[in-house]
């Protein structure tokens, strides 16, 4: 016992004069490893009676256990140390100004919806935001989607449950802002919409900007007026338009409107269309005194084709590279 005490005092010195975790660890592999001191300590063991080998087991197992929480408490210490003195070398005064202080810039996304909102505003276009959580009635029953529509199945659309969704279009606005406004009417739409879709040219969440018009004799041509005057101020004068028939349960007539581009391959950007009687009936606005046409703009797509961006998926990855080149547009 006397031995083993003195042997316990000798281990106390040892860790408290350790200055490195290395010499702790030559510490603890020299007196508990496997062929530590402690070890030639139990195989003497044998050599005694019973009792005193059941007394000095357990003397040893307590040292033991105060050895090992001696290391670890040193051990702790020495990393905190360690730490201290690196973060009072590494200290910087971050109250000095910076070497260099770049300026940052709007997202392209951000640039081209308040690009289009100044276009339509100078038309007379009110810009209004609405909820990204929808129920089923705005965002399909009123706008004339029947029941068995596939894009109220799960695969295209996210439901919470089996009234609300995730919008899948910015078209819901136009039932609310009918249903509070009175004719006449000239709204857009900007907001974010969902759908269960992903690869270089969809995401699951994108822009869209509606706009709306309901008004006295409102036909086509008034339609057709407006998309020109947005795609040649928004592309230039040069682009070649091409208005071509399509479908949609909410627009009679309907079109889709591609741009032409240099190899002569279209490419579709926006759809638009004379708003249906049905949709009209659905928020109290008689179809027989006044029309209504409304328009759709990708906003992903359209930032794409002007800037010649390949894979959607770069506008979402912030990518800081990626977001200087538009700085300065």
């Amino acid at each position: 016992m006397l031995n083993l005490n003195k042997l316990f005092e000798t281990i106390k010195i040892d860790i408290k004069n350790s200055k490195t975790i290395e010499e702790l660890d030559e510490i603890r592999i020299k007196y508990l490893g496997k062929k530590g001191v402690f070890i030639s300590y139990i195989k003497n063991l044998k050599n005694l009676p019973f009792e005193e080998k059941k007394k000095y087991s357990i003397v040893i197992n307590q040292k033991k256990q105060e050895i090992i929480s001696q290391i670890n408490q040193k051990k702790q210490k020495l990393i905190t140390l360690i730490l201290e003195k690196r973060i009072r070398k590494e200290t910087i005064d971050i109250s000095l100004p910076g070497r260099r202080t770049e300026c940052g810039c709007f997202h392209p996304i951000t640039q081209t919806i308040n690009y289009i909102k100044h276009f339509f505003l100078k038309l007379g276009f009110q810009s209004v935001n609405g909820p990204e959580i929808e129920d089923e009635y705005h965002n399909f029953d009123a706008l004339n989607i029947p029941q068995n529509h596939p894009a109220r199945d799960s695969h295209d659309t996210f439901w919470f449950d089996n009234i609300r969704l995730l919008r899948t279009q910015t078209s819901s606005m136009q039932i609310r802002i009918m249903k509070k406004e009175k004719p006449p009417i000239r709204f857009i739409f900007p907001g974010k919409v969902y759908r269960n879709d992903y690869d270089i040219t969809h995401t699951p969440m994108f822009h869209q900007i509606e706009g709306l018009i309901v008004d006295k004799n409102i036909n086509f041509s008034n339609l057709k007026w407006i998309i020109y005057k947005f795609l040649y101020d928004f592309f230039g004068n040069k682009v070649s338009i091409k208005f071509r028939p399509s479908y949609f349960p909410f627009t009679v007539l309907s079109a889709e409107v591609d741009i032409i581009n240099h190899y002569g391959k279209p490419l579709e950007i926006l759809g638009c269309g004379i708003v249906h009687p049905n949709v009209l009936k659905n928020v109290n606005i008689d179809s027989k005194v006044y029309s209504a046409c409304a328009f759709g703009i990708g906003i992903e797509r359209m930032t794409m084709l002007r800037y010649g961006i390949s894979d959607i998926r770069s506008f979402f990855e912030n990518d800081i590279r990626f977001l200087n080149q538009f700085k300065y547009n």
